[in-house]
């Protein structure tokens, strides 16, 4: 009998597998990175052994060799019972995760002038699987779907009302999944239940965010219509003065140029002039690159502004959670980020720091800081599993 699920995670220039069985165990799990790249690479977590990836492979043809290369290593014992698919953009349509059908993939790609970095991809992601498993029920996951819950206070532009009515123009939030996950996984090592918790979660990877969830819902966060607004990331911008627009017009640079650079060619990648990795920052940084350095300072400082306005829509914090990939590896720029919030009371251990808060659950505050600090692996893949059990069951 088929009971496992698979979680398809595309990223914008990733692509993340994970199969669990039915009692949430992970049974295997895979990536490929640096997809539509020359040097794209693939692997499965715990075993050496390469997987071949073409030069500059797609998120398909990576889809494909994992899946392949599992089921030849006997860790796909079955043909999935569902698959369950991260989608970054749901606009206003989806509030929920859904079974896939061809008017949730129209959708999907209805979305993707919000999401341009994601939502084809997510599609690509969708269509070959269905390829793969053609009598699979497969359900999309939205990031933006754990926003819904925002007020108009924060999801509103100030821009004329009819942008909004009209077109739907407002502030949607991005990596949902993976707040959603820090809401429930934090009350739990805070020895609370979630709808008495209230967290600042910062997601920080390549695409970075961080979100105020009061007793367990989202009621900010740094995202916007696009996952281009907010923080500094890998290769996006973040916050600019819109105003920039207009006067890189001027200097004859094309609406579709600038938005090829704030989304592909910014952030860290375009401070430094080096990368958007950041423990090659790290280093390059450690050998006295200077625009490394001050990549990873506007960085943190960025990211503090940003914990200091989440405070703002939260009664009390029972704590600041760093997650993603940066998040819950660089212990650097936890503590550069919260040697600006001094004022806040926040203060963490240096040693716990280090090394990640693994032999304290998480905890890398000391005593007498105001308030708790934490560093929690996200696990976005079980909950999507979750969601792609729950809505097959009903078929």
């Amino acid at each position: 009998m088929k009971r496992s699920v698979l979680v398809v995670n595309c990223g914008s220039s990733s692509l993340k597998l994970a199969l669990f069985d039915e009692n949430e165990n992970e049974l295997a799990s895979a990536k490929a990175e640096r997809l539509n790249e020359t040097d794209a690479f693939a692997g499965i977590d715990g075993d050496n052994r390469t997987i071949a990836l073409p030069s500059g492979a797609s998120h398909r043809q990576a889809l494909q060799a994992l899946v392949t290369a599992l089921r030849d290593r006997q860790l796909m014992p079955d043909i999935p019972a569902s698959v369950g698919h991260r989608v970054v953009h749901g606009g206003e349509t989806f509030r929920e995760a859904v079974l896939v059908n061809n008017s949730v993939i129209e959708g999907i790609n209805q979305c993707a002038g919000l999401a341009p970095l994601h939502n084809p991809v997510n599609i690509a992601g969708i269509e070959a699987t269905g390829e793969l498993f053609p009598d699979t029920p497969q359900v999309a996951v939205f990031d933006t779907a754990y926003h819904q819950t925002l007020a108009p206070r924060a999801y509103l532009y100030a821009l004329p009302e009819a942008y909004y009515r009209d077109w739907s123009v407002r502030r949607y939030g991005f990596h949902g999944i993976s707040h959603f996950f820090m809401a429930n996984e934090a009350a739990r090592r805070l020895g609370k239940t979630p709808a008495t918790t209230s967290i600042i979660s910062a997601h920080l990877g390549n695409g970075c965010s961080i979100c105020a969830i009061k007793d367990g819902l989202s009621v900010d966060t740094s995202m916007g219509l696009t996952p281009l607004e907010g923080l500094v990331m890998g290769t996006r911008s973040g916050d600019v003065d819109p105003g920039l627009f207009e006067y890189l017009s001027t200097q004859g640079v094309s609406l579709k140029e600038v938005h090829k650079v704030l989304n592909h060619e910014s952030g860290l990648l375009g401070i430094s002039g080096q990368t958007n990795d950041m423990r090659t920052l790290c280093d390059l940084a450690d050998h006295g690159h200077e625009p490394s350095a001050l990549a990873i300072e506007i960085f943190c400082f960025r990211l503090a502004k940003y914990v200091g306005a989440m405070m703002a829509s939260l009664s009390h914090l029972d704590a600041l959670v760093f997650t993603g990939g940066i998040g819950e590896n660089s212990s650097r720029v936890r503590a550069k980020t919260l040697s600006h919030l001094g004022l806040l009371g926040f203060n963490i251990d240096a040693d716990t720091n280090e090394h990640h808060g693994g032999y304290t659950d998480g905890r890398i505050d000391t005593a007498d800081s105001r308030f708790p600090v934490l560093v929690i692996p996200t696990n976005e893949e079980l909950v999507i599993a979750r969601e792609a059990r729950r809505l097959a069951a009903n078929i």
